[in-house]
Protein backbone atom coordinates (compact mmCIF):
# COMPACT_ATOMS: atom_id res chain seq x y z
CA UNK A 1 0.00 0.00 0.00
CA UNK A 2 0.84 3.12 -0.52
CA UNK A 3 2.94 5.68 -2.85
CA UNK A 4 5.11 4.06 -5.18
CA UNK A 5 7.01 4.92 -8.84
CA UNK A 6 9.27 2.86 -11.18
CA UNK A 7 10.78 4.28 -14.55
CA UNK A 8 11.73 2.40 -17.72
CA UNK A 9 14.09 3.63 -20.24
CA UNK A 10 12.49 2.39 -23.26
CA UNK A 11 15.17 4.20 -25.49
CA UNK A 12 17.44 1.38 -24.13
CA UNK A 13 15.24 -1.03 -22.70
CA UNK A 14 15.99 -0.71 -18.87
CA UNK A 15 15.04 0.94 -15.47
CA UNK A 16 16.24 4.20 -15.64
CA UNK A 17 18.64 3.93 -12.82
CA UNK A 18 20.22 7.22 -11.82
CA UNK A 19 16.84 9.68 -13.04
CA UNK A 20 16.15 12.47 -10.78
CA UNK A 21 12.87 12.79 -9.70
CA UNK A 22 11.14 15.26 -7.08
CA UNK A 23 7.42 14.74 -5.23
CA UNK A 24 5.16 17.33 -4.48
CA UNK A 25 1.69 17.97 -2.52
CA UNK A 26 -0.52 20.02 -5.05
CA UNK A 27 -3.30 22.37 -4.18
CA UNK A 28 -4.68 24.57 -6.89
CA UNK A 29 -1.48 25.61 -8.32
CA UNK A 30 0.48 25.58 -5.20
CA UNK A 31 3.19 23.11 -4.66
CA UNK A 32 4.90 22.02 -1.74
CA UNK A 33 8.29 19.98 -2.25
CA UNK A 34 8.20 16.49 0.20
CA UNK A 35 11.56 15.03 -0.95
CA UNK A 36 13.93 14.64 -4.44
CA UNK A 37 15.68 11.62 -5.09
CA UNK A 38 17.17 9.53 -7.80
CA UNK A 39 16.27 6.25 -8.80
CA UNK A 40 17.74 3.43 -7.90
CA UNK A 41 19.33 0.47 -10.57
CA UNK A 42 15.87 -0.95 -10.62
CA UNK A 43 14.51 2.36 -11.80
CA UNK A 44 12.67 2.93 -8.12
CA UNK A 45 12.87 5.39 -4.99
CA UNK A 46 15.95 3.98 -3.11
CA UNK A 47 13.87 4.01 0.17
CA UNK A 48 11.22 2.40 -1.12
CA UNK A 49 7.87 3.41 -1.09
CA UNK A 50 6.90 7.70 -1.28
CA UNK A 51 4.42 6.94 1.49
CA UNK A 52 4.00 4.16 3.80
CA UNK A 53 0.70 2.68 4.10
CA UNK A 54 -1.45 4.79 6.57
CA UNK A 55 0.78 7.84 5.62
CA UNK A 56 -0.74 8.44 2.26
CA UNK A 57 -3.44 11.03 2.38
CA UNK A 58 -6.14 11.79 0.28
CA UNK A 59 -5.74 14.91 -1.68
CA UNK A 60 -3.28 15.92 -5.03
CA UNK A 61 0.29 15.00 -6.23
CA UNK A 62 3.03 15.53 -8.57
CA UNK A 63 6.25 13.50 -9.67
CA UNK A 64 9.02 15.44 -11.53
CA UNK A 65 11.36 13.30 -13.55
CA UNK A 66 13.89 15.22 -15.36
CA UNK A 67 13.87 12.88 -18.53
CA UNK A 68 16.23 15.17 -20.25
CA UNK A 69 19.02 15.44 -17.74
CA UNK A 70 18.96 11.60 -17.27
CA UNK A 71 19.49 10.75 -21.00
CA UNK A 72 22.20 13.56 -21.28
CA UNK A 73 24.24 12.03 -18.52
CA UNK A 74 23.48 8.52 -20.68
CA UNK A 75 25.24 10.06 -23.07
CA UNK A 76 22.56 10.70 -25.48
CA UNK A 77 22.94 13.24 -27.80
CA UNK A 78 19.80 15.74 -27.69
CA UNK A 79 18.94 18.95 -29.44
CA UNK A 80 18.79 22.08 -27.38
CA UNK A 81 16.13 22.91 -26.35
CA UNK A 82 15.47 19.17 -25.75
CA UNK A 83 12.12 17.82 -26.57
CA UNK A 84 11.40 16.55 -23.05
CA UNK A 85 13.23 18.40 -20.58
CA UNK A 86 10.80 17.51 -16.80
CA UNK A 87 7.82 15.29 -17.29
CA UNK A 88 5.49 16.40 -14.41
CA UNK A 89 3.04 14.21 -13.55
CA UNK A 90 -0.56 15.66 -11.49
CA UNK A 91 -2.45 12.90 -9.94
CA UNK A 92 -5.19 12.32 -7.16
CA UNK A 93 -5.36 9.91 -4.15
CA UNK A 94 -9.51 9.23 -3.69
CA UNK A 95 -8.72 6.33 -1.67
CA UNK A 96 -5.20 6.33 0.17
CA UNK A 97 -6.15 3.03 1.74
CA UNK A 98 -5.36 1.49 -1.63
CA UNK A 99 -2.34 1.37 -3.30
CA UNK A 100 -0.86 3.80 -5.56
CA UNK A 101 1.90 2.68 -8.13
CA UNK A 102 2.74 5.60 -10.87
CA UNK A 103 5.32 3.96 -13.64
CA UNK A 104 6.81 6.15 -16.32
CA UNK A 105 7.55 4.48 -19.81
CA UNK A 106 10.35 7.06 -21.12
CA UNK A 107 12.57 8.00 -23.87
CA UNK A 108 14.05 11.25 -25.13
CA UNK A 109 11.11 11.83 -27.69
CA UNK A 110 7.52 9.91 -26.09
CA UNK A 111 6.06 8.76 -22.42
CA UNK A 112 3.28 7.15 -20.82
CA UNK A 113 2.23 6.78 -17.78
CA UNK A 114 -0.92 4.83 -16.39
CA UNK A 115 -1.90 3.93 -12.56
CA UNK A 116 -0.20 0.55 -11.75
CA UNK A 117 -0.51 -2.49 -9.10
Amino acid sequence: MGLSTHVLDTMHGCPAAGMAVELYTTQGEQAALVKRFNLNEDGRSPDGPLYETGSLTKGTYRLVFDVAGYFKGRGVALPEPSFLGKVALDFGVAQPEQHYHVPLLVSPWSYSTYRGS
